[in-house]
C-alpha cells in the first residue's frame, strides 16, 4: 500500500546535522529534477530583493527570514523528514509515539510530495524549505506542473501491486494523477463535518482526522488491495466511510465526522 500525503507549510528547522545530500534521497531518478528546481529555488533567493522573493514565493512581509533560510539550502542542516515537516497532519500522526512495527510500516508505506523534491519517504534527510506547489518559479514554471511530468515513474515504483491512498490537498494533487490502468486501485480520501445532519467539506482542519486516519492505519498493520476493501477496513477501525463513485482517478471516499 502507498499513502500519500501532503507536505507541511510549516516546518522545524533542524538546529545541527549534515547539510542536504541530493544522492541520498529516496526515488534516485528524482535527482537531476530536484537539483533543477533547488537551483532555482536558490538562484531566487540570492539574486532577487527579499522583498521580491517573498512575493514571487506567495510569503508575507513577515516571513523575510525564510527567504534568507531559501538562500542557504545547500548548507543548512538535514534532518529525518518526518521531524522537519510539522504541520496539523503530522501532529496527528505522531509518529514518534508509535511502536516499531507501525514505524517499519510508515516508512514503507507513506510518501510525501514536496514542492522542492517531488516525492519523498520520510526517513529522508531535508532541511526546512519554503516552497509551495502553487508557486512559479522562475527557470521551472509552476512547481505543480513541473512535477506532474516527472513524478509517475516513482509513484509506480512506491506503489508496486498495492493500493494507492491519496491524501494530498488540492494544491498537491496535480503532482500525480493516476492513468486509467492504476484508477482502479486509487482512493481519495474527503473529509466531511455532520452538525446535525447538515455535512460540509472541511478545509485546514480536514488535516488532523487525516494524520489520525493514517495513525490507525498503521498501528493496524492491515494493508487492503481495492477501494471497497479498503472502506470496510476503515469501517471496521471505528470511521463512519462513504464510498462515493469510481471515477477516472479513482474512487473517492468521504469520512464523515462530528469532531474534527
Amino acid at each position: 500500500m502507498l499513502v500519500l500525503l501532503p507536505p507541511s507549510e510549516g516546518k522545524r528547522p533542524p538546529r545541527r546535522g549534515h547539510p542536504l545530500d541530493l544522492s541520498s534521497l529516496s526515488f534516485p531518478d528524482l535527482r537531476p529534477h530536484r537539483a533543477g528546481v533547488l537551483d532555482a529555488l536558490v538562484a531566487l533567493c540570492t539574486t532577487q530583493s527579499p522583498a521580491t522573493a517573498a512575493a514571487v514565493l506567495g510569503l508575507g512581509p513577515t516571513l523575510a527570514d525564510e527567504v534568507r533560510a531559501g538562500a542557504l539550502l545547500r548548507s543548512a542542516p538535514a534532518a529525518r523528514a518526518e521531524r522537519v515537516y510539522s504541520g496539523v497532519l503530522y501532529e496527528a500522526l505522531d509518529l514518534a509515539s508509535l511502536d516499531a512495527p507501525a514505524r517499519r510500516r510508515a516508512t514503507s508505506w507513506l510518501a510525501v510530495t514536496s514542492g522542492l523534491f517531488g516525492l519523498l519517504r520520510l526517513p529522508d534527510r531535508i532541511p526546512a524549505y519554503r516552497l509551495s506547489g502553487g508557486v512559479s518559479l522562475p527557470g521551472i514554471g509552476t512547481v505543480s506542473t513541473y512535477w506532474g511530468r516527472h513524478l509517475d515513474a516513482s509513484v509506480r515504483e512506491a506503489a508496486g501491486s498495492g493500493l494507492v491512498v491519496d491524501l494530498r490537498s488540492s494544491t498537491y494533487t496535480p503532482f500525480w494523477r493516476p492513468g486509467r490502468d492504476l484508477a482502479a486501485r486509487t482512493v481519495s480520501v474527503r473529509v466531511l463535518q455532520d452538525r446535525d445532519g447538515r455535512r460540509s467539506v472541511v478545509s485546514h482542519l480536514n488535516k488532523a482526522t487525516k494524520g489520525r486516519l493514517v495513525r490507525a492505519l498503521l498501528r493496524s498493520g492491515s494493508a487492503p488491495r481495492s477501494p471497497a476493501r479498503f472502506a470496510d477496513h476503515l469501517r471496521s477501525l471505528g470511521w463512519k466511510v462513504e464510498e462515493g463513485p469510481s471515477g477516472r482517478h479513482g474512487t473517492t471516499l468521504d469520512v464523515v465526522v462530528s469532531e474534527l
